[in-house]
């Protein structure tokens, strides 16, 4: 039995059980990758928490694209599942359409959007600019960065929607049958039978939204470095700036990643990192024990 399970106990060790006892190291270190790591005790994690002045606009914004999110991509995959639910014609079509947008990659999504938005030359300022309308700046906008941000993750909310749509498919029809003959509008069958018998995929999709969200990278990076770099060709700042613009694209994983790749400051990034699995860790505790509240498993809740 040991031996075939080698090849797991190998692989955990090596990729799971090493780097996180080495990142716990690291994390009272001082290590810049081209000097021995020196052990420095608590004070990665009091600067964190003391001296940095990063820390706390990154955390709010990591919040921040939480909060609102994570909500609004539910609600859009579950709307979208839904009318697939309900089309007469066409169906295998629009949910080819809905579903390709999560096939590309997040850079040449981010990429595509940044061009899209480009408040000066991009296709929606100028249609917006034909029906009168002074578009906004987008990523280049510190009020309207975050914003652009969540608009992309709906257009890529494919994944999620093809889950939606197979338990909204899976809902019993003499659920909806029995709902009727008692008088329940579409609002209340919606609410008493639909809802509660897809409840764990929604807590599927809120805990896995919520570790993607406290993880948010890539999206963010790639505009914000794309979009500040057409501002500075254009003469407006520097392509240079931490979460362009003015810090509203600067999430806790980018920061970490300047601190350990940017500034080569390895035992602090260990350190954020340790942070941010515990709190992933605590965050999807929480979620988890309070869905016994709301989510029902074979009619019953637990």
């Amino acid at each position: 039995m040991l031996a075939l399970m080698s090849p797991w106990i190998v692989g955990f060790l090596v990729f799971i059980a090493y780097p996180l006892v080495m990142s716990v190291y690291l994390s009272f270190t001082h290590y810049d990758l081209l000097n021995a790591p020196r052990w420095i005790g608590t004070a990665n994690y009091r600067y964190m928490f003391g001296a940095d002045d990063q820390i706390w606009p990154a955390i709010r914004n990591t919040l921040w694209i939480i909060v609102v999110g994570v909500p609004l991509q539910v609600l859009f995959a579950f709307g979208i599942s839904v009318m697939l639910t309900r089309a007469k014609h066409g169906v295998g079509f629009f949910r080819t359409v809905f579903y390709l947008p999560a096939l590309a990659p997040p850079v040449a999504a981010a990429l595509g959007f940044v061009y899209l938005l480009n408040p000066a030359t991009g296709p929606v300022n100028t249609l917006l600019g034909h029906l009168g309308i002074n578009g906004p700046l987008w990523f280049n906008d510190p009020a309207w960065a975050k914003p652009s941000l969540v608009l992309l993750s709906l257009w890529g909310v494919g994944n999620t929607m093809v889950i939606f749509l197979a338990a909204v498919l899976d809902v019993p029809r003499h659920l909806y049958e029995s709902a009727e003959l008692d008088g329940a509008g579409p609002l209340q069958r919606m609410r008493w039978v639909t809802l509660p018998s897809i409840s764990p995929v929604i807590l599927f999709a809120v805990v896995l939204g919520v570790i993607q969200g406290l993880q948010y990278f890539t999206q963010a990076y790639v505009a914000a470095t794309v979009a500040a770099g057409q501002a500075s060709q254009a003469g407006g700042t520097s392509n240079l700036e931490l979460g362009y613009p003015q810090g509203s694209t600067l999430f806790y994983p980018i920061l970490l990643y300047y601190h350990g790749f940017k500034y080569f400051d390895m035992g602090y990034a260990a350190a954020m990192a340790l942070v941010l699995l515990g709190v992933s860790f605590a965050v999807t505790l929480v979620i988890l024990v309070n869905s016994r509240r709301w989510v029902h498993y074979g009619g019953a809740v637990r």
